[in-house]
């Protein structure tokens, strides 16, 4: 151990000691400022019928090195991907050559030169000049390993995206399904809207916030747990047709599917309701699937996901066909709780209503078998505090969740717009949480003047951005789509 790390620091001085002489001799590559690159390495090789022969400009890391008699050979990469530089000492010059030959792999390097094939058939740049951009004083993870402890992927994004190039397209991709997502929206007439992330009141969700103290104000605040609230101040303020992308932030447990922050998407629509919204999702993440990835056919995980068709089922229903227990015939608490137990559900005190047993049943029955998209219709009221009751089925409410892989991918109601049933709901919410629960929602009475004043019929949508990438990319765990997601510091 010791003589590796002895190896190691010998690497490090020797990285610095070049970066020394080369500032000695008037070549400090931390003062060039700018470089001019004509063409990216996929450009090059896409064109290069009309670029053979023509003289290019690039610039990036080297990746590889290697030769180093007359002759070297390098791999330089950029975002778009590699192409191989040859360099020769009588086009480059004795003294550039012998500089060259001190480049580390890692440097960031531009070059200029001649586009053109070697004789094994590889689209290659004839290097007649170069020049050392920025020092690499840390060597690259060995390139046949490359870098694949998790916990320091995670940690050193940066060297992640360096040498795994399925990484870097991961988030290449998530950004192309972000900006789909917006395309979709804007072209159906949505405004995109920012909202407090800064909180007096936590709401819009069933969670545990981050608190912060503001100074000036001398008074709480808390990091939002979901932009509903706002949003819907601006559906009764006129703006008919809104939508809200950014960080939502929830300190809870952390796993495979969940990050203390995290990125959603919300958006809601006056005059509709939540069938109009279930449409909507359904239409959207087609659509985005088809723009991004050419099909509504996706693998995820060893399993072949058909987006060309969502099921929809209710909660009761969907409970009846995975566990055979029908909740319509089910009416008061007592059997509610007396099935429960009989299918070993265990359930709290304070959450033991025959809705409440309804939606933890289907927590611990039926997610699992929701592989394929599926809307699952009609939540109890008792866990959907901010959305309509369905009409003949008041103890229901006119929400969906979208189920894939297992997973819930989006939330949806049509919206509570009666100020004087949400304040009953919020009032049984804060019972809930003089009671002990840290999740149920407070009273927001700024939220209940807006109401007052009158909300039309609105349908609203959440979908959480992190788990749709980690499907469309077929990636295991949310760190995956993270670039910098939330991490324990290592102790010195």
């Amino acid at each position: 151990m010791e003589q590796h790390e002895n190896q190691l620091s010998e690497l490090l001085q020797i990285r610095r000691d070049k970066l020394a002489e080369l500032q000695e001799n008037g070549r400090n590559p931390f003062e060039i400022t700018k470089y001019n690159r004509t063409h990216t390495a996929q450009e090059i090789i896409d064109h290069y019928a009309e670029l053979e022969g023509k003289r290019v400009s690039v610039a990036g890391r080297l990746m590889s090195k290697r030769g180093m008699g007359k002759v070297g050979f390098c791999h330089l990469a950029d975002l778009t991907g590699q192409i191989q530089l040859f360099v020769k000492r009588d086009l480059l010059g004795e003294e550039e050559y012998a500089i060259f030959k001190k480049y580390d792999i890692g440097d960031i390097v531009g070059a200029k030169g001649e586009v053109f094939t070697t004789k094994t058939g590889e689209i290659s740049i004839r290097v007649d000049k170069m020049v050392l951009l920025s020092k690499s004083l840390l060597p690259l993870p060995e390139k046949f390993h490359g870098l694949v402890d998790t916990d320091l992927r995670y940690r050193q994004r940066y060297v992640d995206l360096i040498m795994n190039e399925t990484v870097k397209n991961t988030f290449i991709m998530r950004s192309k399904i972000i900006r789909e997502i917006r395309n979709y929206l804007d072209n159906m007439g949505f405004l995109e809207v920012d909202t407090p992330m800064l909180n007096t009141i936590p709401g819009g969700a069933a969670a545990r916030p981050f608190i912060t103290h503001h100074n000036a104000l001398d008074i709480p605040m808390y990091l939002r747990i979901a932009t509903e609230l706002h949003l819907k101040r601006l559906i009764v303020g006129g703006l008919e047709k809104v939508y809200e992308m950014g960080r939502i932030f929830r300190n809870e447990g952390m796993d495979i599917r969940h990050n203390p922050e995290f990125t959603t998407i919300e958006l809601y629509q006056a005059y509709a309701d939540y069938h109009d919204i279930m449409d909507l999702t359904e239409n959207l993440i087609r659509h985005v699937a088809r723009v991004v990835l050419g099909t509504e056919q996706i693998p995820y995980q060893g399993v072949e996901i058909d987006l060309s068709r969502f099921e929809r089922m209710t909660m009761v229903d969907a409970i009846k066909k995975y566990t055979g227990v029908d909740f319509n015939t089910i009416k008061t608490d007592a059997e509610a709780q007396a099935a429960a137990k009989s299918m070993g559900v265990e359930y709290e005190a304070v959450k033991s209503t025959r809705g409440d047993i309804i939606n933890l049943v289907f927590e611990e029955k039926v997610e699992e078998h929701l592989v394929q998209p599926t809307f699952i219709m009609d939540y109890p009221v008792e866990v959907s505090p901010l959305a309509k009751r369905k009409p003949g089925q008041p103890e229901m409410t006119e929400r969906f969740e979208l189920f894939i892989t297992s997973r819930e991918i989006g939330n949806a109601f049509s919206e509570l717009n009666d100020p004087i049933d949400q304040r009953e709901r919020f009032r049984a919410q804060v019972a809930l949480r003089n009671a002990g629960d840290e999740e149920a929602n407070m009273m927001d009475e700024d939220f209940l003047t807006a109401l007052e004043y009158g909300m039309p019929p609105t349908g609203g949508l959440g979908i959480g951005i992190d788990r749709l990438v980690m499907l469309l990319t077929d990636s295991y765990s949310i760190r995956d789509v993270l670039l910098f997601p939330t991490m324990k510091p290592i102790e010195k």
